[in-house]
């Protein structure tokens, strides 16, 4: 059996477990927790630095990633690299 591998990475499932951690699901099927309290260091990271507005991260249905409402936002790619674990 071979596995098809997207071409173009997308989230499709994101839940915020606690401050600066998402659980996240792709179209390649892979799925689990990224730790973002490293990765907050551009100038426009700096709200999402406050765990109310990490909080209000959520799923874009057109860029298929993750987004806060100052318009911050990570790569899929770059989501996929931080997932560790397989359950939220």
């Amino acid at each position: 059996m071979s596995v098809i591998i997207p071409a173009i990475l997308h989230v499709t499932d994101a839940r915020i477990v606690s401050a600066y951690r998402l659980w996240l699901r792709f179209n390649d099927g892979a799925e689990g927790v990224a730790d973002l309290s490293h990765d907050l260091d551009a100038p426009v990271f700096e709200p999402p630095k406050d765990p109310a507005h990490f909080a209000a991260g959520q799923l874009d249905p057109m860029l298929h990633t993750v987004v806060w409402p100052c318009g911050a936002d990570f790569a899929p790619e770059f989501l996929r690299s931080r997932i560790t674990t397989a359950s939220a």
